[in-house]
């Protein structure tokens, strides 16, 4: 990918607390941030700023990560967006989901702050 300064991180999420969060942290490490607050938000965003990374959570009213993670992966423009999955839905069959639907890293909450980072930072570098 590119460097982090030029590299567009959306965070989906509908609890405005851990978008405070998540951003904070990841704009602390030099990424562009975008926020959506849910699924119908998250796909316009796409459409609008063409991120290359989604922090998505699942569970979310209307559209769902699971559902949204689809549609990225549906639409052509987006094959080279990378899904990191950060849910409290932590089973074996909601991971097997995530990565079903696309996702290349699945993350449970309560969730590291370091690890979370690790995982942005080594999806940058090797894509």
């Amino acid at each position: 990918m590119t460097d982090k300064n030029s590299t567009k991180v959306l965070l989906v999420d509908d609890e405005p607390n851990i978008r405070v969060a998540l951003r904070f942290l990841v704009q602390n490490e030099g990424y562009q941030v975008l926020e959506a607050a849910n699924g119908e938000e998250a796909l316009q965003k796409m459409e609008e700023h063409q991120p290359d990374i989604v922090v998505l959570d699942v569970m979310m009213p209307g559209i769902d990560g699971f559902e949204v993670a689809k549609r990225i992966r549906a639409t052509p423009n987006f094959e080279h967006t990378r899904i990191i999955f950060l849910t409290a839905k932590g089973t074996q069959n909601d991971r097997f989901q995530g990565y079903a639907t696309g996702g290349e890293v699945y993350l449970t909450k309560p969730f590291d702050n370091a690890e979370l980072i690790n995982t942005i930072n080594e999806v940058v570098e090797f894509g």
